[in-house]
């Protein structure tokens, strides 16, 4: 299983549409605090997120109470601070991959990244670009590791519609 891991989110409307690219996606959504925001239904629905009843999530006091309670899997952190690309990685279909964003003023703190330089990745943009937006960086990053293990538990075509709806 994929897992998203947010470090200290601050913006309650990526937090939204993170949300809602786990439920399609099929990933389980860990939060770290202090969260920038409430979890309580009036804020989240303002986010974007209307069918929450779907979402799989955890929240953590802090960081190492996550670690503690983290299964057994890879873990990758995105950082713009990294040298590797995200297709550099061979991500593992026999065991849970966690993929790690840091909160959107600062990222994941040094002391994190520095432990981990062989699993840091990130997205190539044009050099005067500082960063992309959280939830997009977390939907490319998502897709990359369901593309490479070829969209498990994911549907393919349109189902709602049908498969052949652009045909009739």
């Amino acid at each position: 299983m994929i897992h998203i891991v947010l470090y200290e989110p601050e913006i309650p409307q990526n937090t939204g549409n993170i949300m809602r690219t786990c439920v399609a996606m099929n990933c389980k959504l860990h939060l770290i605090e202090p969260l920038g925001f409430s979890l309580d239904e009036k804020h989240l629905r303002r986010s974007g997120l209307d069918y929450r009843k779907d979402l799989e999530y955890t929240t953590y006091p802090n960081w190492q109470d996550f670690l503690s309670k983290q299964g057994e899997g890879e873990m990758y952190f995105v950082s713009r601070y990294a040298k590797q690309t995200p297709d550099a990685f061979t991500y593992p279909s026999d065991r849970d991959i966690y993929l790690v964003f840091g909160k959107e003023s600062t990222g994941i703190p040094k002391d994190i990244l520095k432990d981990h330089l062989d699993r840091c990745t990130r997205l190539p943009m044009v050099a005067s670009a500082r960063s992309m937006n959280l939830s997009n960086c977390v939907a490319i990053m998502a897709y990359e590791v369901n593309r490479q293990l070829d969209y498990p538990g994911l549907v393919k075509h349109e189902v709602i519609k049908g498969e052949d709806f652009l045909e009739n």
